[in-house]
């Protein structure tokens, strides 16, 4: 059975669901989830976890994605893209140097208002079903962090252009798009979006679906699976000697004051005495002890 992490590059018109769903018949597994769900009308980089891996996904460490997206203006819709209803037309003329000022107002940290359409769920309902009622709710606005809205390109006669996006969990893009037309006064829709980047992956990392389906028919899928190891480079890590790893493995919580390494992190990589990657574990400072989070090792699957 595959264990790691399997990088698609979404094609458009699918749910990430209907990714897992497509994998699953390809792979013939059903141990399969996602991190980030894309709208259908977004492509690029999305991580599926296959195997142990899956365990990986409710830990996984806050990173910013990044997007390219394309945006128009002088158009307002009810889902803030182009595939909703038109609500309002604008006249526009605004120009590249106009655009760029006010995208400096999108970066940092600022607040949001998700859109209608969206899985927010409150009061236990999610926005898009109340939406597609015709019912429209006030939602608490969120933090967020916007660490690149750079304008790449735009031509002033159609409206249209694109941006680098760079962001937190949790923001939607084209409700950032959809503000900035509102501060630019001529309304604005997101007409496409791509995520280039995505838990410390990129383009370059993903494959399609119809090239995992090649993979599978050469015996060659092992070439697309990378290590849920990648997902926590940025942690230190702790290598155990071989008693030590024989404890861990069997779930025996280990003394602080006993590990070779240790430096007062909250949470480490762990390695076997063989250098085998093991899992995520978390310190328990408060009772001297070392405690499991994930296994995420092939050698923990036993």
């Amino acid at each position: 059975m595959l264990n790691g992490i399997i990088c698609i590059n979404k094609p458009e018109g699918f749910t990430s669901f209907d990714v897992i769903a497509k994998l699953r018949g390809i792979l013939k597994m059903k141990k399969l989830g996602h991190s980030g769900t894309l709208d259908p009308m977004a492509t690029g980089v999305l991580p599926v976890f296959a195997g142990n891996a899956t365990k990986a996904i409710s830990i996984l460490p806050d990173t910013d994605k990044s997007y390219l997206a394309g945006f128009k203006l002088g158009i307002v819709t009810d889902t803030e893209d182009i595939t909703g209803k038109v609500i309002k037309e604008y006249p526009f003329s605004v120009s590249l140097e106009e655009i760029e000022k006010t995208a400096e107002a999108f970066q940092g940290n600022i607040t949001q208002i998700p859109p209608m359409y969206s899985a927010v769920s409150i009061g236990g309902k999610r926005l898009y079903d109340l939406a597609r009622k015709g019912i429209e709710i006030d939602r608490p606005s969120r933090e967020i962090t916007v660490s690149e809205f750079k304008i790449c390109d735009f031509d002033g006669k159609t409206g249209e252009g694109h941006i680098n996006i760079a962001c937190s969990k949790g923001t939607y893009v084209r409700t950032l798009i959809h503000d900035m037309g509102q501060k630019l006064g001529c309304g604005a829709v997101m007409t496409s979006l791509v995520r280039t980047k995505a838990n410390g992956f990129s383009l370059e990392d993903c494959f399609t679906l119809e090239e995992i389906e090649k993979l599978r028919d050469e015996n060659n899928l092992d070439s697309a699976v990378k290590s849920a190891e990648k997902l926590f480079s940025a942690l230190p890590s702790l290598t155990l000697n071989s008693k030590k790893t024989q404890m861990y493995k069997n779930g025996v919580k280990l003394r602080l004051s006993e590990l070779d390494g240790f430096d007062g992190k909250d949470r480490y990589r762990i390695y076997s005495a063989e250098k085998n990657f093991l899992g995520i574990a978390q310190t328990d400072r408060e009772n001297n002890i070392l405690r499991v989070l994930k296994n995420l090792g092939q050698e923990s699957d036993a």
